[in-house]
């Protein structure tokens, strides 16, 4: 008798934080969860609508302030239409996101049952038309650096500028070919309720192919703005302007984006390349209200060594020209050659922004109803 009571004294204490319990399919088969099977699934939705809540505040403010904030006489151009567009579809594609995450696609029971049989149509409509706006989103970004780039090379000798026009077209649509491949793929593993495991290559190789060409467009970018600049030292301007902001959101579209792209295989937070695209559509239009700003309140450049104190100096007071009421720089994204200068100016090229579900860490857009981030596979 005392030996039984010490035995038992002496046995462990289950953790309580690591029990499991069981949920009964409906055959009446048991399937064992653990509670921190059950804690990952939680905290991953909880992570994942807070990243496109982010991304959907943030495109709807800079949408909405480029509406107001652009003449009406420039929403006619080409990068005002493509740059507004590609926000619109982004807040549209971080709300469906969000539904998705919120849905019965993320009942407790549909998921670790694996049974989504009363899942709607319409959160079937809306996981696809997720899909389908990340590929719309993509030409968008796509068509923007195309049209950018050729601007920044007008002055380029003609053979060179079919070249690289050549080479930027071929990019483009091997990285939206890519990505029209997986929303087709992805949208029937979700009609079919099937896992997308079997194509995690797809989604890594989209990722990789978006990443690549948003960093071509900037390298040109830059590169061009960096050979414009020199030039404008050797004779003597070194104003703080336009070309030196563009050239500045340019290096910065290059890099904040290929690094979130790289993160996402080394971190465990959800949809860290679902960030870059949306980057993209920020960065657009909020470089090139900069440099507008900049042109209306620097004329002509300056050689001055502290010209670029007098430019932030006016940019700071709020001087504007003919009698306009300045804006503040952020929050005022303007596409292209848009923003509310007075006089006219060249049309100047925004940089290149980069801006790609994560049980694979690369499935960007409503990915397959199983791939759930930080599960473990269910004990029956």
């Amino acid at each position: 008798m005392a030996s039984a009571v010490s035995t038992a004294a002496s046995s462990p204490t289950p953790d309580p934080f690591t029990q499991s319990f069981s949920l009964l399919l409906s055959n009446g088969t048991p399937v064992k969860i653990s509670v921190p099977d059950l804690n990952a699934f939680i905290l991953y939705n909880v992570q994942i609508c807070i990243n496109y809540s982010s991304q959907l505040g943030a495109s709807l403010l800079l949408l909405v302030v480029l509406l107001i904030l652009t003449r009406s006489e420039k929403r006619r151009s080409p990068i005002f239409i493509i740059n507004a567009l590609a926000l619109a579809i982004n807040t549209t594609r971080s709300v469906l996101q969000c539904l998705y995450f919120t849905g019965p696609y993320s009942d407790v029971y549909a998921y670790f049952a694996q049974d989504y049989s009363r899942v709607t149509t319409s959160a079937e409509a809306t996981s696809i038309t997720g899909s389908v706006l990340t590929l719309l989103l993509l030409i968008c970004v796509q068509l923007s650096l195309i049209l950018q780039t050729m601007i920044i090379c007008t002055t380029v000798r003609d053979l060179y500028r079919l070249c690289i026009a050549a080479l930027s077209v071929s990019v483009a649509l091997v990285a939206i070919a890519f990505r029209f491949a997986l929303v087709v793929e992805n949208s029937k593993f979700i009609i079919n309720a099937e896992s997308f495991s079997s194509f995690a290559w797809l989604g890594s190789a989209t990722n990789i192919t978006a990443t690549i060409s948003i960093c071509f467009y900037c390298a040109v970018f830059i590169t061009k703005l960096g050979f414009a600049l020199r030039e404008r030292r050797k004779l003597g301007l070194q104003q703080f302007g336009p070309m030196q902001i563009i050239f500045i959101m340019g290096c910065q579209t290059l890099i904040i984006p290929a690094i979130f792209s790289i993160l996402q295989y080394f971190t465990d937070i959800p949809e860290m390349g679902s960030n870059v695209l949306t980057l993209v559509a920020i960065f657009l239009p909020l470089s090139s209200m900069w440099a507008s700003f900049s042109v209306e309140n620097s004329s002509q450049a300056s050689s001055s060594p502290d010209s670029h104190r007098k430019f932030l100096g006016s940019y700071s007071s709020g001087s504007t020209s003919t009698g306009s009421t300045s804006k503040p720089p952020n929050g005022t994204p303007s596409p292209t050659d848009t923003t509310f200068t007075h006089t006219s100016h060249t049309a100047l090229p925004s940089p290149i922004t980069a801006t790609a579900r994560d049980e694979e860490k690369d499935l960007e857009a409503q990915p397959s109803k199983f791939d759930m981030v930080g599960r473990e596979s269910i004990k029956r």
